[in-house]
Order: structure tokens, then C-alpha cells, then sequence
């Protein structure tokens, strides 16, 4: 039996969102699985993958641009593999504290590609990250790194579970 393929596509600005779709591609080779970790932008044909995960950064109740252009570009291809979603970007524990749906843009590229579900993740917003709003929002005591490590690894478990029993 030939190893699986999978893409980790994202969709960020400062990293964050980065950083937990190089969690997710992680986890999955550590699960047995080929796993590809791209920026959405850099994602023009799926053909080469068995199935795919797309992730993008919420800003202000919007996902990342970046995401939803790779779903839309790469509508008719994914329609026929399996597909995850992914948002980060709550700046605070309610991520883990109950599910939170998908904002509107995501739930229509879910629907668009036939997506198999949605997890959202938290935000990171620390220092280090640039640009005016990042500031604004430390100042105002709105920052901090929300991501937690362990349910990233628990729902790409869950991927690497699904891909295996199909």
C-alpha cells in the first residue's frame, strides 16, 4: 500500500497560522502519512495529493483571503479527495472551551469543495508580531499565543484516523 499524500495549505500573515499548519504536517508524518506544509498562495494544483487540509487566519470575523483563494482555485479538484478546514484566530481560550462554527466565508468554501469538517483554533497575537493593529491590541492587553499544541495534534490524530480507515 502506497503512503498517502497530504497537503497542509494555509493562509497567514504573521506566522501563527503557519506555525499550527506546520503542526498539523507534523503530526501527520508522525502518523505514517507523506504531509506537505505550503502557503495557499504557492498551491495551484492538488492533483499530486490524496487529500488536503486548508487553513487560514481570522482577522476581524474574515478568513484569510490567501485560504479562500486556494479552496476557490482549487474547487473542482478537491470536490473529489478528502478535505479539513481550519481558522485561527479567537485571542483568548474560547477555541477550547466550546467548538466554534465557521465563520460564513469558511462554511461557503466548505461547501463549496465538500469539506469534511471545520476546527478552530487559537490565535497568536505576541511582540513579534508586526503591523499597527498587533500593537494596538497588546496595548490594550488582547495579546498572547492562544494556539494550544495539544488539540492541534489531537484533530490532525484524527485526520491521520479518518485517512487510514478509508
Amino acid at each position: 500500500m502506497t503512503t498517502k499524500r497530504v497537503l497542509v495549505a494555509y493562509g497567514s500573515r504573521h506566522g501563527a497560522t503557519a506555525g499550527i499548519a506546520e503542526q498539523i504536517g507534523t503530526t501527520l508524518r508522525e502518523d505514517g502519512l507523506d504531509a506537505v506544509v505550503l502557503p495557499a498562495d504557492d498551491v495551484d494544483d492538488v492533483r499530486g495529493y490524496d487529500a488536503v487540509v486548508i487553513g487560514g487566519a481570522l482577522y476581524a470575523g474574515r478568513w484569510s483571503g490567501k485560504a479562500e483563494r486556494c479552496a476557490e482555485r482549487n474547487a473542482d479538484l478537491l470536490r473529489h479527495r478528502p478535505v479539513w478546514m481550519f481558522s485561527s484566530g479567537p485571542l483568548d481560550r474560547s477555541a477550547e472551551e466550546k467548538d466554534i462554527p465557521p465563520v460564513a466565508a469558511v462554511a461557503r468554501q466548505m461547501q463549496l469543495v465538500g469539506a469534511r469538517e471545520h476546527m478552530t483554533f487559537g490565535g497568536s497575537v505576541t511582540a513579534r508580531t508586526p503591523g499597527f493593529l498587533a500593537k494596538a491590541l497588546l496595548r490594550q492587553g488582547k495579546g498572547g499565543d492562544h494556539r494550544n499544541p495539544e488539540r492541534i495534534r489531537t484533530w490532525a490524530h484524527h485526520i491521520s484516523a479518518e485517512l487510514a480507515a478509508a
